[in-house]
């Protein structure tokens, strides 16, 4: 997994509660195994019309924060089923952070397997970003791991809590798989000794 220190980028606004997971990447799209290819259909029904074409409303269409990679969002976001492909989908699109006052804790866990920081922050705090999102179409917003951070393009600043053990998975790009691998040694080791000692099974 790509290591997380700091992201400096557009932030899109999306002022919507309770985006579910079926709004993030529709069912139809699951079909997939592979992490690639979902930005594509990310927010499919918001972002395209019944012909296909684009929906020059939604947010992600809009020339200023079509290569946003910060959104921002209000509560409860993720909420719905548990499907990975929705942070699969926002990774594939760009999308690196994700602000917003609360989170479906799945999709939250989720988040971090799959390389995005899911920041949460007091509603009031969000409205702002929210605001400064919106009024400056394709300003920089900087969100720093190790500082615990967000920095606003009116240079305010915003700190934020994590886990202490999820802010290292991230700067290092250890998912749980890679967790695993740095015992790989001892698991060797092991498999070594238990052969030898169970020769039968």
């Amino acid at each position: 997994m790509e290591k997380f220190t700091r992201v400096e980028g557009v932030a899109a606004p999306l002022p919507l509660t309770n985006v579910d997971t079926d709004m993030i990447i529709p069912k139809q799209f699951l079909k997939t195994i592979k992490r690639s290819g979902l930005g594509k259909n990310l927010f499919h029904e918001m972002r395209y019309r019944e012909d296909g074409s684009e929906n020059p409303e939604f947010v992600l269409n809009r020339e200023e924060y079509r290569n946003a990679t910060i959104l921002i969002a209000d509560e409860n976001f993720g909420c719905g089923s548990s499907r990975e492909h929705a942070p699969w989908a926002l990774k594939d699109f760009g999308i690196r952070v994700i602000i917003a006052p609360s989170f479906a804790d799945i999709f939250y866990n989720n988040c971090f397997q799959n390389g995005i920081l899911p920041i949460c922050l007091p509603k009031e705090d969000v409205a702002q970003l929210m605001q400064a999102a919106t009024e400056k179409p394709g300003a920089v917003f900087i969100v720093d791991l190790q500082a615990q951070e967000v920095q606003a393009p009116d240079d305010s600043v915003y700190h934020f809590d994590i886990d202490p053990f999820r802010k290292h998975c991230l700067l290092e790009g250890l998912d749980d798989i890679g967790l695993t691998l740095q015992k790989l040694d001892r698991i060797e080791a092991f498999e070594k000794d238990y052969a030898e000692r169970f020769p039968w099974l």
